[in-house]
């Protein structure tokens, strides 16, 4: 584990602490939380901008493929 240093406005401070009482978790908790939410994002950013460039120039293609899927779906019901 490591640890890191952060400088915050005294007023973000106050309201952080304030923050992790009404939520009964430290404040480093509460960081460790928040940045895993953000990274969580980041991950789906980054494999949706992966699936997206590996897309390019399919766009016919994966309308096709839904159209079937919609037909077979409509024809299961």
């Amino acid at each position: 584990m490591s640890a890191l240093t952060v400088r915050l406005p005294d007023d973000k401070h106050r309201r952080l602490k304030e923050l992790s009482r009404q939520r009964k978790v430290s404040v480093s908790k509460l960081i460790d939380e928040m940045t895993t939410l953000m990274l969580a994002d980041f991950d789906a950013e980054t494999r949706f901008q992966l699936r997206a460039t590996r897309g390019q120039g399919k766009t016919s293609r994966g309308l096709e493929l839904l159209n079937k899927a919609e037909k077979w779906a409509q024809s299961s019901r």
